[in-house]
């Protein structure tokens, strides 16, 4: 369900400040106005400080994960047989998860979580989840625009089920448009690089965002609204 657009402009991505990952302040959360940030490149986070707008960023190095590039180790292989993977049936749990006040450095506020659950109610952001024993132990959520699919954030109850979860997404990735679509993590970390993260330049990053975005949405990811309601 494509909302209404957003009243703000993101201006030209490609004409960004070549040295500063944040690109904007301001705007707000509204569900057009996140998918048009995503489809220029951008993503939000608040500042930190309560009661400030917005900000927003667009890496100057951006972390992408190569769908045919995922490094799966002999132990996460084992792991891997301990979990049940699960798209879009505890959405709120892992947002809630992932945005635990607890957690060092913690980003997820009450505003980002409305938002992200509105977008979920549209069928845009989803949540790939790890369960063991009728527990959920483990997941992902991020947003999917046609080939795109952003990852926000990502939680472990158990030894590997967040890497579980990562692997169970780039699987449901992987079809016959896999080596157009595109997987952004936002910022490389030495554990994500561990798992086959790379950097690319902004240009980069823009130029294979315009391949991504009008391929259609991976079928075996996505739910329809419909579905996410039962």
């Amino acid at each position: 369900m494509e909302p209404p657009p957003s009243a703000w402009a993101f201006g030209d991505p490609t004409a960004y400040d070549a040295f500063d990952d944040l690109v904007a302040i301001g705007a707000d959360l509204e569900p057009g106005t996140l998918l048009a940030a995503y489809r220029h490149g951008l993503f939000p986070m608040p500042s930190g400080t309560p009661g400030d707008p917005m900000y927003w960023f667009s890496p100057v190095r951006r972390g992408v994960l190569p769908l045919d590039g995922l490094v799966v180790s002999r132990s996460l292989r084992r792991s891997c047989r301990d979990y049940e993977v699960r798209v879009d049936t505890a959405f709120a749990d892992v947002l809630a998860a992932c945005g635990d006040p607890s957690r060092p450095q913690g980003w997820i506020d009450d505003d980002v979580r409305a938002a992200y659950l509105r977008l979920h109610e549209l069928g845009w952001a989803h949540s790939v989840e790890t369960w063991r024993d009728g527990e959920l132990v483990g997941g992902l959520y991020g947003v999917s625009i046609g080939g795109l699919f952003a990852g926000e954030s990502m939680f472990h109850r158990a030894r590997d089920a967040s890497k579980a979860a990562l692997v169970g997404l780039v699987e449901r990735l992987r079809d016959e448009h896999a080596a157009d679509r595109l997987l952004d993590v936002q910022w490389s970390t030495p554990h994500l690089a561990s798992l086959g993260v790379v950097e690319v330049p902004r240009g980069t990053y823009l130029a294979r965002l315009r391949r991504a975005l009008p391929l259609p949405r991976p079928a075996r990811l996505v739910r329809t609204p419909a579905e996410v309601r039962e």
